[in-house]
């Protein structure tokens, strides 16, 4: 009886987070918020509420339920092109300014904080070293940043919390035995981290990719993609590689791979289903982040105030923006410098651009997890300061969320940011070039159609000139034969496997990125899921 009552308390709390989820999503949507804004300051509140369930959040289950699948979403919406062309400021934010950070951190509180000594801040350094990539892209794209920007804020999320986790587990063993790894040992367990993690997901990749070709069954294939992330995640974290990196790795090749190994009615299934997952694992995470007020104020020991508490959060915050502002300016002038020695006629990143970047460092589940994975015990003695550590993290999670977040708006308005769009030149002209493609295959088929169906492939042919002109602005044409269906029918769907396969030569020669061809491509999925029925 008691494991009933206990499952019906763990379908209750599920349904609960749901509902909320569902709820406040709603009107993040009607205040025309970043949801994950709302969710967390709406799990505070109710945090607060008489009688509410209490929903621990526990670091296991972040880093082995929630983690792996959102990493592997947020890895496959990524422009493999322009990652590869940010890689230098991607990396120098997330390598250098993880360092940066955990180096600032413990020293400020080594000097400034009589709770916290070197040790305690070089760890709290380390936990709060990651942002977090869904919050950080999830409110750029809602104010519709220039795509450079969200470019590199998904790159340095993806890739920091390799880094940020090395760092923990250095700050750990700071603790633990009281001496930090020398530089050698650093680097080579920071090189088998990264290369380890990119190898296996890379394997991994390969792998589901064969399979994929074998398989035309949505529902098989959705599951095998549930599976992809898990399997990465655990055989990086066996191989005490980067598991988090390995996540990655898999996502982006996929990704790349998806225009082949997935029909377009697959592709469609997957995709849905994909999007109406990751939605509700980040409104549960961003919900529970809220919901733990309770558990880390009731943790604090020492004979803190409220003020005082109140205070250290504050301060903290502070220095985490500013440490990151201060590191992302010269960082990217650097990189700016780098890219014209190697690619002068390439757009280089803004001042502007520079400041919104240094702004948008939101943390987030990642950060909160890392800190109560932190041990409550130490080499046998109880580690006194982690409760404060791990309230300092949460206070920071606030800050930067909240604060940042709804602050963005105004700063992208009053950089003049807002709006700016860097992709639509490149999407109207892979429509151009699809189009044109397609008109000329059909031209082709024209001259060798048997009797009586010439006008069948005219009418094809005057749909695509239509839409080309509406591309192009010049006039079109338009009619349609119900009598000759089936060829027409037949020959559209070869036509949209022209465009298709335009598009994709187009993304690998690096003329569009990945966002434009997933763009165009879901549209010639509809065309062709709609021919086929």
């Amino acid at each position: 009886m008691d494991s009933v009552a206990s499952l019906h308390a763990v379908e209750r709390a599920v349904l609960l987070l749901l509902v909320m989820v569902a709820a406040f999503a709603v009107m993040a949507n009607r205040l025309k918020v970043p949801y994950p804004i709302v969710l967390v300051l709406a799990g505070l509140g109710l945090s607060f509420v008489p009688h509410m369930p209490r929903i621990p959040l526990d670091p296991n289950l972040v880093f082995v339920i929630f983690l792996p699948p959102l990493l592997y979403a947020a890895a496959w919406t990524v422009s493999w092109r322009d990652f590869r062309r940010h890689l230098l400021i991607i990396s120098l934010l997330a390598i250098g300014l993880v360092g940066f950070t955990v180096w600032g951190v413990a020293e400020f509180s080594d000097h400034f904080i009589s709770a916290l000594d070197w040790k305690a801040g070089f760890l709290l350094g380390a936990i709060l070293s990651t942002t977090d990539a869904i919050a950080a892209t999830s409110v750029a794209k809602a104010l519709g940043l220039p795509r450079r920007i969200v470019d590199i804020l998904e790159g340095e999320s993806l890739l920091n919390d390799a880094t940020g986790l090395l760092a923990l587990e250095v700050g750990l063993r700071l603790l633990e035995q009281g001496n930090l790894p020398t530089v050698g040992e650093g680097a080579l367990r920071l090189t088998y981290l990264i290369v380890g993690g990119l190898v296996i997901g890379l394997l991994i990749g390969v792998l589901v990719s064969f399979l994929e070709r074998l398989i035309d069954n949505g529902p098989v294939e959705l599951v095998l993609s549930l599976i992809v992330p898990y399997a990465a995640y655990l055989a990086g974290e066996e191989a005490r590689a980067s598991g988090v990196l390995a996540v990655v790795a898999v996502g982006l090749y996929l990704s790349r791979q998806s225009p082949r190994i997935f029909s377009p009615a697959v592709r469609i299934q997957v995709m849905g289903a994909w999007q109406a997952m990751t939605f509700v694992l980040n409104g549960i995470v961003f919900l529970l982040i809220g919901l733990q007020m309770p558990y880390v104020l009731a943790g604090i020991e020492g004979g803190f105030s409220k003020s005082t508490l109140v205070e250290y959060g504050a301060i903290f915050s502070a220095m985490l923006i500013a440490l990151r502002l201060i590191w992302v300016t010269p960082a990217i002038r650097f990189s700016n410098w780098i890219q014209s020695l190697r690619h002068p006629e390439e757009e280089r990143v803004t001042p502007r651009e520079s400041f919104v970047i240094g702004w948008t460092g939101m943390r987030g589940v990642i950060a909160l997890a890392a800190a109560l994975s932190v041990p409550e015990v130490v080499n046998g003695a109880e580690f006194r300061q982690r409760n404060l550590l791990v309230f300092l993290t949460f206070s920071v999670i606030l800050v930067t969320l909240v604060l940042q977040g709804l602050t963005l708006p105004s700063v992208i308005r009053a950089l003049g940011l807002a709006g700016e769009e860097g992709i639509e030149p490149e999407e109207r002209y892979a429509r151009e070039q699809a189009f044109k493609n397609a008109i000329a295959y059909l031209e082709e088929g024209r001259l060798t159609a048997a009797d009586g169906l010439e006008h069948a492939y005219d009418d094809l042919i005057d749909r695509y000139e239509h839409r080309l002109a509406e591309v192009t602005e010049e006039e079109g044409h338009g009619a349609s034969k119900a009598e000759v269906y089936h060829t027409l029918s037949r020959e559209a769907r070869a036509a949209v496997q022209v465009e298709r396969r335009t598009i994709i030569h187009l993304r690998d020669e690096g003329l569009i990125s990945d966002d434009v061809l997933r763009k165009l491509e879901r549209g010639l999925d509809l065309e062709e899921t709609k021919l086929s029925s």
